[in-house]
């Protein structure tokens, strides 16, 4: 057996050792953790024309059963040892952690809390697609059509397979297609460069649980690859920055995943309790290393703006690069020390605008980008701005990052452009129906919440369900 894991891409399941490979190395100590197999988009261009090999496979199953096959699969993927790759390897829960975390830059603590995450949600499937499906009686989608209140209801599939771009910086956010199973939809996965692992192992999961193999695909490839899955399977998820999915915006069949902008509000009536609400926000900001596109990257409030700002930085200023298996670890480093390089300069050049100032620096040692043990970092960083208008106040960074701006609550819905999370904190009943009416917010928190809760079985940035389903009128001969 080789002493490094190979991991091959995965063709209907099987394993497929091209010449073509890549090495993966931890990112502070240069160690290869693994080979893994590429292939270019020709070979996943003539894999997705049998695509509905793997489809047909899970039509055998019902519903319920691929609900009961998720459960086993969560439990194999948080505590069992499941194959890593094709030459005989394993790997154990610890196994994953440490080499998640030696790639990632997340520490074990954070890495731990996302597999908790991702082991909820597939063993809470019931509850996930019952919230997304509005409670329909599952047996209507194993058959096609089928009666619920009163009324005939039939649905039929809008896609071949469920296409999947996935990103490094986070594994949790794996959890979003786990639905695609239990709804019959073979997955066809493009992994992160840097994160093969998590949905390696969820596929070995689904797998160990009895779910056919022929369901999943799993192709590290290339751009061209990737533009391949996006535009062959039908329906298709991809992560990254503005610039990467962009040229999707308009793509009915591509859901994008990208920036969140997810935003703390206070209210008129709860701003003078406002040093109540400081730790809610510095876990909404700075939570899973900042990494998440729920964590809050904007405070937005009525007056105290530097009062709060000032707390806040107080509060995550001077949190420290720790080691990865430190329990007490609030920072991640940088599998790419280039990525904290642009956004330390990005934050800087901006910082030049008159109207903002980083208020963290008052109450961190050095420079916001931090050398440690070999990796790279990027300490909190709190800024306040004197108008939203300016450039800092409604930006995202993969850090715990926040602007704070104080802006009249009657402006605030006008002004704070789209948002995936809003966390409103008011009981004010004409401000809520006002945040209720808005359409620039994709989920909705009333009252002190954090940003980063989740709720598995409501939509996330798009309902998983209605994206691979839809309704059509029936009528059948008695």
């Amino acid at each position: 057996m080789s002493s490094i894991p190979h991991i091959p891409c995965l063709r209907k399941g099987a394993p497929y050792e091209s010449l073509d490979q890549i090495e993966i190395k931890g990112y502070s100590d240069g160690q290869t953790l693994a080979s893994v197999s590429t292939v270019n988009g020709g070979i996943i261009r003539r894999d997705l024309r049998r695509i509905d090999q793997g489809k047909a496979a899970l039509r055998k199953f019902t519903v319920d059963q691929l609900i009961d096959i998720s459960a086993k699969a969560g439990e194999a993927f948080l505590n069992g040892s499941l194959p890593l790759g094709d030459k005989g390897h394993t790997q154990s829960p610890e196994d994953y952690i440490r080499t998640l975390s030696s790639t990632s830059g997340l520490p074990h603590v954070m890495v731990k809390r996302n597999m908790d995450k991702i082991h909820h949600a597939l063993t809470h499937m019931r509850t996930v697609l019952t919230g997304l499906t509005r409670g329909l009686d599952f047996s209507i989608l194993d058959k096609g059509y089928g009666a619920q209140f009163g009324t005939r209801i039939s649905y039929y599939s809008t896609a071949k397979a469920l296409g999947l771009v996935m990103p490094s910086n986070s594994p949790a956010v794996n959890s979003l297609w786990l639905p695609a199973i239990p709804l019959k939809t073979p997955v066809i996965i493009k992994p992160g460069r840097e994160e093969p692992w998590t949905p390696y192992r969820l596929i070995q999961s689904f797998i160990a649980a009895g779910c056919p193999a022929e369901a999943f695909g799993f192709y590290p490839t290339d751009h061209e690859g990737a533009g391949v899955i996006l535009e062959s399977c039908g329906r298709a998820l991809i992560f990254g920055d503005q610039n990467t999915t962009a040229q999707y915006a308009n793509n009915p069949g591509i859901q994008i995943h990208g920036p969140g902008f997810s935003k703390i509000l206070v209210g008129d009536d709860q701003i003078e309790h406002w040093p109540d609400f400081i730790d809610l926000m510095a876990a909404s900001i700075s939570e899973n290393g900042g990494r998440s596109c729920i964590n809050a990257s904007a405070v937005v409030v009525p007056k105290y703006g530097k009062e709060i700002a000032d707390a806040l930085a107080k509060k995550l200023g001077p949190y420290e690069p720790t080691r990865p298996d430190d329990q007490g670890a609030r920072l991640s480093g940088f599998a790419n020390p280039k990525m904290a390089e642009y956004i330390d300069a990005a934050i800087e050049q901006d910082l030049k605008e008159p109207g903002a100032e980083d208020v963290t620096a008052h109450y961190r040692e050095g420079s916001r980008k931090l050398e440690f043990e070999g990796g790279t970092y990027l300490s909190p960083t709190i800024v306040h701005c004197d108008s939203i208008a300016h450039p800092l106040a409604n930006r995202e960074f993969l850090c715990p990052y926040a602007s704070v701006v104080e802006v009249p609550q009657a402006e605030m819905l006008g002004k704070i452009g789209p948002s995936l999370v809003v966390s409103a904190i008011t009981k004010d009943p004409d401000f809520t129906e006002m945040l209720l009416d808005s359409d620039l917010i994709e989920r909705l928190n009333l009252g002190a919440i954090p940003t980063m809760k989740i709720s598995w079985d409501q939509p996330h940035e798009g309902n998983m369900f209605e994206f691979l389903y839809k309704r059509r009128s029936i009528e059948r001969e008695e």
